[in-house]
């Protein structure tokens, strides 16, 4: 079976990025998870990169960090942010068009940028959710592939919310990802 190549980019603890990788090696999947690329040589989710034994790319400078990972990228097909906490360079953004993908902790649009979790709860939001979306060169605004609506209750606050959204992030992530590789793979052939 033909499948799509990707890069996961991580600074941090790596929950989306485990639920990615568990999906890809499904018998059906049609992802393969070539490497894995951090901004944060101290990124927890650099250890499940490990576990898994998928290669590993750390440590860069913020300053011409597309220059610097762009050679690592010349296989692969698309681009999956996952708590990347970093803002790309346009260009590389541009180049990357309807291949670099992002999960947000939110029901998009509201709630964009940090600390969103938050920002639905001082909102008295009655619901959040999380978004996977095409990444632009605006935070947050790119098409949306697939969301997922969560519940906010009287007694939640930031932490119980993003707890409940986390859950839902690793059901979601990995479904946008097999709908866009099919999408990929149809092109191909």
């Amino acid at each position: 079976m033909k499948k799509i190549q990707a890069a996961i980019f991580i600074s941090g603890r790596g929950s989306n990025l485990e639920s990615l990788i568990k999906s890809s090696r499904k018998k059906q999947s049609l992802v393969n998870i070539q490497l894995v690329i951090s901004n944060n040589s101290k990124a927890k989710g650099l250890l499940i990169a490990k576990k898994y034994k998928i290669p590993l790319i750390y440590s860069f400078p913020k300053k011409n960090f597309e220059k610097k990972i762009s050679k690592y990228l010349k296989n692969i097909d698309i681009i999956c942010l996952a708590g990347f906490m970093q803002v790309l360079d346009s260009r590389f953004v541009k180049k990357w068009t309807r291949r670099l993908i992002n999960i947000h902790p939110s029901y998009l649009p509201s709630f964009k940028g940090l600390n969103a979790q938050d920002q639905a709860i001082r909102a008295k939001a009655k619901y959040s959710g999380c978004t996977v979306h095409y990444v632009t060169s605006k935070i947050d605004s790119g098409k949306i592939i697939l969301q997922k609506k969560v519940k906010i209750l009287n007694k939640d606050n930031t932490e119980s919310l993003s707890k409940k959204i986390l859950l839902e992030e690793h059901m979601i992530y990995p479904k946008a990802l097999q709908k866009i590789a099919k999408k990929i793979l149809e092109k191909k052939s």
